[in-house]
C-alpha cells in the first residue's frame, strides 16, 4: 500500500499568509479527447512551478479542495463557477505552504516541481459517468481528469521522478487517500513515493442536531457521480460504497446563523458550543483506535482551529506554526517522508501545547 500521512486540524481559518507565489494556469485541451472534462464540459487545468537544482527530479502534486456536489441543482450551480469550469478559473494561482518556493519558508520542498491540480468535478476526482443528460449537460468525469493530468505531467518529467509526493486538502485530501495506491503503482519501486492527506480524514459523526444524515448526503454524491467503481476495493469490500463525512454545523441546520461567529474562531464560541466541539473531538480521536497500526502511515493531529495547514505558509512552517514535540508540520512531514529517525514520536498532550 502507498505510504500515507494524515494531517488533521479542526474547522475553518480564512487567514492567508501574504507570502505567496503566483503561478500561471495550464489548460489541458488534449484531455477532452478522453472525455476528461469539468462539470460544464470545459477542459481540466493545473498550475506547475518547475523544480531546479537538487529538486529537478522531485515532484509534489497537490489536489485542490472545494467540497462536493450531491444533486443536479447543486452541480449545475457549481458548473458556472471555478469549481466546475475552467472557463471561470483564475489565470494564476497562489502557491504557499508546501508549494512555496522559498528555502526559508519551505526548506525541504521549495525547489521541487510543484503542481496544484484544479478541482472542477465535485467528486474528489472519483466520478465517471459516460452518458451526458441533454437536459442538464453535466459531465461527471473526475476520475478521467485525474488520469489525464497525471499523463500530461508524466510527459513533462514526472516519468523521471526520483521523489514524488501526492497531497491534498479537504476534498483534495480525501482524493489523495483514494488515489494513493494508484499513484504508488504508477512509478517504479525505487522511486520514493508517499501521500499527504491534509484535513481529508472524515468520520461518520453526528451534527449539532444529533443526527448522522450527512452520511446519506455523501451516498448521493457517490450515486450521482458513478464513483463506486473508482473507490479502493479495500474500502468497498468492507462496507457499502459511500463517502463518509461529518460536518458538525451544516448551514441547513443553523438557519438563524447562531454558529457563524463561532465558526470564524473558537474564541467567539459560547460555553455550550465549545462543549459540543469537545464531544466531537473525542469521537474523532476514538475513530483512530480502530485503525490497524502501520509503519508506513503517520498522523499529525492538532487541536488548532484551521481546516488544512499544508497550503498555508504561516501554519506550514513559520515561528507561529503549531508544533508537536517542538516540530512544525513541515518538519514532521519531511522527517516522515525521508524516513528520518524520530518521526514516529507521539505527544501525549498535543491539545495543551499546540495553540
Amino acid at each position: 500500500d502507498g505510504n500515507l500521512l494524515v494531517s488533521i486540524a479542526s474547522n475553518v481559518d480564512n487567514n492567508y499568509c501574504s507570502k505567496r507565489l503566483l503561478v500561471n494556469i495550464t489548460i489541458v485541451h488534449s484531455a477532452t479527447a478522453q472525455g476528461a472534462v469539468c462539470l460544464d464540459g470545459s477542459p481540466p487545468a493545473y498550475h506547475l512551478d518547475r523544480g531546479h537544482g537538487s529538486g529537478l527530479r522531485s515532484w509534489i502534486i497537490e489536489l485542490e479542495p472545494g467540497g462536493w456536489c450531491s444533486s443536479i441543482p447543486d452541480c449545475l450551480d457549481r458548473s458556472a463557477k471555478f469549481l466546475g469550469s475552467s472557463l471561470h478559473m483564475d489565470n494564476v494561482s497562489r502557491f504557499a505552504g508546501i508549494l512555496y518556493n522559498s528555502s526559508k519558508d519551505n526548506p525541504e520542498f521549495y525547489n521541487w516541481n510543484r503542481v496544484k491540480v484544479n478541482y472542477c468535478d465535485g467528486s474528489s476526482f472519483t466520478s465517471d459517468v459516460e452518458q451526458v443528460d441533454p437536459g442538464n449537460k453535466l459531465y461527471f468525469r473526475g476520475a478521467r481528469i485525474y488520469k489525464a493530468i497525471i499523463e500530461d505531467l508524466w510527459s513533462k518529467g514526472l516519468q523521471n521522478a526520483e521523489n514524488a509526493l501526492l497531497s491534498g486538502v479537504s476534498a483534495g485530501g480525501l482524493a489523495t487517500i483514494l488515489n494513493c495506491d494508484k499513484f504508488r503503482a504508477l512509478l517504479p519501486k525505487y522511486v520514493r513515493v508517499k501521500c499527504v492527506a491534509d484535513a481529508g480524514f472524515f468520520i461518520n459523526g453526528k451534527t449539532i442536531s444529533g443526527t448522522s444524515d450527512i452520511h446519506e448526503m455523501y451516498q448521493r454524491v457517490v450515486t450521482l457521480h458513478g464513483s463506486a467503481k473508482n473507490l479502493p476495493p479495500s474500502c468497498t469490500s468492507a462496507m457499502e460504497p459511500s463517502l463518509i463525512n461529518n460536518t458538525l454545523v451544516p448551514e441547513y441546520l443553523d438557519p438563524q446563523h447562531v454558529w457563524d461567529d463561532c465558526k470564524k474562531h473558537t474564541s467567539n464560541c459560547t460555553f455550550g458550543q465549545r462543549s459540543i466541539i469537545q464531544v466531537f473531538a473525542v469521537e474523532f480521536l476514538k475513530a483512530f483506535l480502530g485503525l490497524t497500526p502501520s509503519f508506513t502511515r503517520g498522523y499529525f493531529i492538532t487541536s488548532c482551529y484551521s481546516h488544512g495547514v499544508i497550503h498555508l505558509t504561516h501554519l506550514w512552517y513559520s515561528p507561529t506554526s503549531p508544533r508537536l514535540l517542538l516540530k512544525a508540520i513541515a518538519e514532521a512531514v519531511a522527517d516522515w517522508y525521508f524516513d528520518r529517525a524520530g518521526f514516529q514520536s507521539i505527544d501525549p498532550y498535543p491539545c495543551a501545547r499546540d495553540c
